[in-house]
């Protein structure tokens, strides 16, 4: 029956070729690439399959190394059921943000654009504190929505982030991430922005928004990505950790 995320299917099908191959405790799973390929699914999904696995005890993640079985006997966990996997979210967030951008730009005033600049210069004072608060980032957004005078945008800008926020999903990719400094390319996505909506540009604040969520989506798959990358997995044999 299927379960309604496509990265929870991912992760059972992860799940059944972990028995068939008879995958032992301490074998290295296939990297991400030839699960894809075999799977003939995006990347982006086996990591957040993987993900599951990871928080569900099922695989452990070594940075720079791969993917090892935990178990050959995983339990699917009910706790994640309605989690969203945060490729997903960020996809979702695309699509969205970028047309209300877009519309912001037509709306916008100057009082917007004054508490947009506060806003950055919070997300700037987070980066320069090295705190990993996201307030800054998150009011950015939010406003830009407000912007729009629309009351069913501004809620699902918030629902987005309340969804980033509580999930379990996104707190086990970024304690992959030990890297920082990508956080200040974002900024500067976000002063592009303020700026298109600055100078009314609709079509440029469409574009910077969607050019933005495309940098984070890229950046977190490349700094999450875990294996090694002199391991072939095309020729993939299991191999059991010695103890």
């Amino acid at each position: 029956m299927p379960t309604g995320r496509r990265y929870q299917e991912v992760a059972e099908a992860i799940r059944d070729l972990i028995r068939t191959e008879g995958l032992a405790d301490g074998a290295r799973m296939m990297p991400e690439r030839a699960l894809s390929d075999r799977l003939n699914v995006p990347r982006s999904l086996v990591r957040e399959a993987l993900i599951l696995l990871e928080i569900e005890g099922v695989v452990e993640v070594r940075k720079g190394s791969g993917i090892y079985i935990r178990t050959s006997s995983p339990m699917p966990s009910t706790e994640l059921r309605d989690d969203v996997g945060p490729f997903e979210l960020l996809q979702a967030r695309q699509l969205l943000e970028a047309d209300i951008a877009e519309f912001a730009a037509s709306k916008v005033t100057d009082a917007d654009i004054q508490r947009m600049r506060e806003a950055l210069r919070m997300e700037r004072a987070d980066l320069e504190s090295g705190s990993g608060n996201y307030q800054g980032d998150r009011q950015f957004h939010r406003l830009i929505a407000a912007a729009t005078q629309n009351s069913v945008l501004i809620d699902v800008v918030e629902d987005l982030w309340r969804r980033r926020e509580r999930s379990p999903m996104w707190a086990k990719l970024h304690s992959r991430i030990f890297e920082t400094t990508y956080r200040q390319a974002w900024l500067a996505d976000h002063q592009t922005i303020l700026s298109a909506l600055q100078n009314r540009d609709r079509g440029g604040a469409r574009q910077a928004m969607w050019m933005h969520l495309g940098n984070v989506r890229s950046t977190l798959m490349t700094l999450s990505d875990v294996d090694d990358p002199a391991f072939d997995g095309h020729q993939f044999e299991p191999v059991t950790l010695k103890a």
